[in-house]
């Protein structure tokens, strides 16, 4: 496939790596030309110094023949233009753009080819968000990811010291829990991917990923560490979009407060959401931390866009008496420094919204892509279409499938019901299949797995 990235920051340096390594033909583009050196350096793609809304600079990136336009710089205004200027002159098949502003998301009818010609709208704030709002969900995970409009839920946990299954084969879950199903999708132990099996035995310390129907999260949860208290007290460090929309999100449920630094955006906090508390000051502040009893909170936020200034602030609060502190970190190499000491969870928005860029770019009915492990593997959820003639999945149980290494099944949703995937499930027409990959560069094959024949049609 031939794409266009518009943008070499975090985010469009981050998805160029994904698809360089799995055969597409990428040119990335960038005022930057110090960053475009350093991604073409690494990586093996094109580069084109310019602005990316120019009709010339996109030519020059080969907007002629290409199957895909990615807007993602930091002007809002740069993405939309780019993409009716790729749809007027080159008509660019799809034409995806990250757009942060409220004021133009709010806009019914304002992104459609007889308007902004955006096929796909990334918002990076809202994808965050709803990221942040499912841990807080569901207490004690380190990642939650919903298949199918929440019917499945992929759940990683670390596995504890006491836990009844801990030290126990994975084969005694049924045992545990005959009334639940679920799956192990995959183990980390050490940060390296163990492919589960019956006689695989869980110790402390392994992330394990495990995938089951909504309803039944907390039990499977339960088998793995102790189970947490629902969180009631959450502070939040930071009154930008993130902060504000996680706020409006959650406020009738909880009770919250925002510490932002600017008096301005503290009146307008104040006016726009109904019962957060909004505190004028820096959440780097030991005193206002101690006077707004900072060792009561269950959960502690830092969602500035200053990567430091989160992290110190996510210490201070921990040392303080929170019982647990989230961080977002902008800067990937922090990620894995600071998960999992002081600071719980390191959330990285990028990763986070680049398996939603993801899923608009792999073949086959690909319906969404989830980014594990701050990249090292995949959960995908793909749709099964055709027939047993024209497909090589429909009428086969799974076990007959010949997977690609390092890729498993966890479960099929099948209208309402979610299946958990056994060796003998067979997989029907408009099965929505979720698949688990520590092996990324077997992507493909699996794609393959997922596309119609032409008989087909």
């Amino acid at each position: 496939m031939k794409i266009i990235i518009l943008g070499a920051g975090q985010v469009g340096g981050t998805l160029a790596e994904h698809l360089a390594s799995e055969a597409n033909d990428i040119t990335v583009v960038d005022t930057d030309g110090e960053r475009l050196r350093d991604l073409g350096d690494r990586l093996d793609i094109r580069t084109v110094q310019g602005r990316g809304s120019f009709p010339t600079v996109l030519r020059q990136a080969g907007a002629d023949d290409a199957d895909m336009l990615v807007a993602v710089t930091n002007s809002d205004e740069t993405n939309m233009v780019a993409c009716q200027v790729a749809h007027t002159l080159f008509h660019t098949p799809t034409k995806i753009a990250r757009v942060r502003e409220a004021a133009y998301l709010t806009r019914a009818g304002l992104f459609d080819n007889d308007a902004i010609p955006v096929d796909v709208l990334i918002s990076p704030e809202q994808v965050v968000t709803n990221y942040i709002k499912r841990l807080i969900e569901h207490p004690g995970s380190l990642q939650v990811i919903d298949f199918y409009e929440g019917k499945a839920q992929l759940v990683a946990v670390k596995a504890y010291y006491g836990g009844p299954l801990v030290g126990q084969q994975l084969r005694q879950l049924r045992e545990h829990m005959p009334n639940v199903d679920t799956r192990v999708a995959a183990i980390f132990r050490r940060d390296r991917p163990i492919m589960p099996t019956g006689d695989t035995v869980i110790e402390a310390d392994d992330e394990v990923f495990f995938i089951a129907a909504k309803a039944h999260i907390r039990a499977v949860m339960s088998e793995m560490r102790r189970l947490e208290e629902s969180y009631k007290r959450i502070v939040i460090a930071g009154g930008g979009q993130i902060g504000e929309r996680l706020a409006e999100a959650i406020e009738s449920r909880y009770q919250v407060k925002i510490i932002e630094m600017n008096p301005a955006r503290c009146r307008y906090l104040s006016d726009t959401l109904d019962s957060t508390v909004v505190l004028q000051g820096s959440a780097s502040d030991r005193d206002l931390l101690l006077e707004e009893n900072i060792a009561d909170a269950d959960i502690f936020l830092a969602l500035t866009n200053d990567d430091e200034a989160n992290i110190m602030s996510s210490l201070l609060a921990k040392r303080l008496g929170a019982k647990k502190v989230m961080t977002i970190i902008n800067n990937p190499a922090y990620v894995d420094l600071i998960q999992g000491g002081d600071i719980d969870i390191a959330i990285s928005p990028q990763l986070a919204t680049i398996g939603t860029l993801l899923a608009h770019v792999r073949r086959g009915d690909i319906v969404s892509v989830h980014s594990l492990r701050r990249g090292a593997a995949e959960a995908i959820e793909a749709v099964a279409h055709g027939d047993a003639k024209s497909s090589k999945v429909i009428g086969r149980a799974i076990g007959d499938l010949g997977l690609p290494p390092g890729t498993t099944i966890g479960a099929v949703i099948r209208d309402e019901e979610v299946l958990i995937a056994h060796d003998d499930t067979v997989i029907e027409a408009g099965d929505h299949v979720i698949l688990f990959l520590v092996d990324k560069k077997h992507i493909r094959d699996v794609e393959k797995l997922f596309h119609v024949g032409l008989s087909f049609f």
